[in-house]
């Protein structure tokens, strides 16, 4: 599912509300994750899961074409860990 699918399935849910206006709520809720995360926060959703950051050391790589060792620079790396609800949903038939 793409966020244009997101807002339209929402939107056709609840019919009283205007497409642009969910489209807005669907952005300003995404924009607030990013922002939370770019401050480092972590942000949980109760049920679904929690969204934080992690940190990866700088390392030596390898080049897989020439097989030429390359220097990888430290980096932040975005992370989710599902919610217990989530993933019983998820297991639901197994």
């Amino acid at each position: 599912m793409i966020k244009s699918e997101l807002v339209q399935r929402i939107a056709e849910r609840n019919p009283h509300l205007y497409q642009r206006d969910v489209e807005n709520v669907v952005n300003a809720i995404l924009d607030e994750i990013a922002g939370a995360m770019a401050r480092g926060d972590r942000v949980e959703l109760r049920g679904f899961g929690a969204f934080s950051v992690k940190r990866r050391n700088a390392r030596v790589g390898r080049n897989p074409r020439t097989g030429t060792h390359v220097e990888v620079q430290e980096k932040s790396v975005p992370f989710f860990k599902t919610g217990k609800e989530l993933r019983e949903r998820l297991n639901e038939g197994s």
